[in-house]
């Protein structure tokens, strides 16, 4: 699977972890930046660019990340055709694919440990979506 990864400053050193992760499960990670966990950057300019290419289908899923991924995931779904969970623990990154079919996660790197962030991009990578009455929920969402 191909994935976009964006972080701002504070997030860049979990998407470098996460990079790594992605190669070691067998994905390719396109990498959209910020390069550096220095100096602070405006998180926009590299998270948005990750959630246009999973909307246009450049890549199949994306990862971006933040200090607290509130921002991040706010951008995000403001792309029409992504549906991007916060993901705090394995339950949060196991019923975002379940439940809501999320094609982009958002992880907060000044709130969770790395190896918890590791742990719920392997979850969130691993779950199918069940379908179902959530399939029909996923419709509303996505009503004019």
């Amino acid at each position: 699977m191909i994935i976009g990864i964006g972080s701002d400053h504070a997030g860049f050193e979990y998407k470098e972890r996460i990079k790594q992760l992605l190669r070691e499960l067998g994905h390719q990670a396109r990498d959209f930046g910020a390069n550096g966990s220095a100096p602070p950057v405006d998180y926009p300019l590299f998270i948005r660019p990750v959630a246009l290419a999973v909307a246009r289908g450049e890549v199949e899923r994306g990862i971006v990340l933040g200090g607290s991924g509130n921002g991040e995931a706010i951008v995000s779904n403001r792309v029409p055709g992504i549906r991007c969970a916060l993901c705090w623990n394995q339950e949060s990154a196991r019923l975002a694919r379940q439940h809501n079919d999320a094609n982009v996660i958002s992880l907060g790197a000044r709130l969770i440990p790395v190896e918890l962030a590791l742990e719920i991009v392997t979850i969130w990578l691993d779950t199918p979506f069940e379908g179902g009455r959530h399939l029909r929920r996923i419709q509303e969402i996505d009503a004019p």
